[in-house]
């Protein structure tokens, strides 16, 4: 049976491994250094396989060893946001935990897959990047996926259509930088631009890029369902070896003409990780707003940088 391993079992880690369990693909370790929040959910997760039908085991544990030849390890472990706070400024103190998880991820786990959650997320990826020393094709964020499906979502219910046969794509950071591309926006294959205008798409595009403090308004905390779900479903098209194309927060290399940074782009995931990094062709405008987007996390990997030493 193969393995995915969530570290952090707050509300992400708990819908990650929920979605995973009730998937059936793979045994599922749920970690948390306080180690009955851990037990709980997973217990609670695990009194849910009767109903849905489930035969996924599922461990509650706060002990590494656990992880010990995970196929792939989620990391959502981090502070999440408060209302006002920006991704950023969770930067230090996530910086410490994404470390700490990091460094044992490497030592129990050095074959996984690592797929990244934390805030603020480009940041992260790089900071689990740069600890456990894997090569970059195992090592990315989940960020793209999650802001393609909020975009995805707001056009099915501007149009009200069924939000599954909406295809969005968003580019760069997981922040106000994001890219929304409308031209890779459809509506079970027609383009989403000829029902929506031109202003109005504007609207729900800047809507998109604050979606996110939009929930974090309303609760008092972050999302945790759909990233939750959108960190499932990459660790199942690894597990799987679907082949899925999506964007996430990626290594690049010269790609787009940028070197050195994380950033979302759209890749091809399966087996041991990203087989390919897209390259699509780009307006002028989209092309500066992605490296634009690359800059201001080529200055949170600076900042990570420095906390390295």
């Amino acid at each position: 049976m193969r393995k995915v391993s969530i570290i952090g079992a707050g509300n992400v880690g708990s819908e990650a491994a929920r979605y995973l369990a009730h998937k059936g693909i793979a045994e599922v370790v749920l970690l948390d250094i306080v180690e009955g929040i851990a037990k709980g959910k997973a217990l609670d997760i695990w009194h849910s396989g009767p109903i849905i039908p489930s035969t996924t085991v599922i461990h509650g544990t706060k002990d590494y060893e656990l992880i010990k030849d995970s196929d792939v390890v989620i990391i959502t472990a981090g502070r999440p946001r408060k209302p006002g706070m920006s991704r950023e400024e969770l930067l230090k103190v996530n910086f410490d935990i994404v470390s700490s998880v990091s460094e044992n991820v490497k030592k129990y786990a050095p074959n996984a897959v690592v797929i990244v959650v934390t805030n603020p997320l480009d940041a992260m990826v790089y900071t689990a990047y740069r600890v456990t020393g894997f090569p970059k094709k195992r090592v990315m964020g989940m960020a793209g996926l999650l802001d393609s499906s909020r975009f995805a979502a707001f056009i099915a219910m501007e149009l009200g259509v069924s939000a599954a046969d909406v295809r969005a794509m968003v580019l760069g950071t997981h922040g106000d930088l994001m890219v929304p591309v409308m031209r890779f926006t459809s509506i079970n294959g027609l383009p989403a631009t000829m029902f929506i205008s031109e202003e109005r798409m504007k609207e729900i595009i800047k809507r998109t890029q604050k979606a996110g403090g939009e929930i974090v308004g309303l609760m008092g905390t972050s999302a945790w369902f759909a990233p939750g779900d959108a960190a499932g479903l990459m660790a199942e098209a690894v597990i799987l070896d679907t082949n899925r194309v999506l964007p996430a927060s990626v290594y690049l290399e010269g790609e787009y003409g940028i070197n050195g940074v994380f950033v979302g782009v759209p890749i091809v995931l399966g087996e041991g990780g990203i087989k390919r990094i897209l390259e699509v062709e780009l307006t002028d405008e989209e092309l500066e707003a992605l490296r634009r987007s690359a800059e201001h996390v080529k200055k949170l990997q600076e900042q990570v940088d420095a906390l390295m030493g």
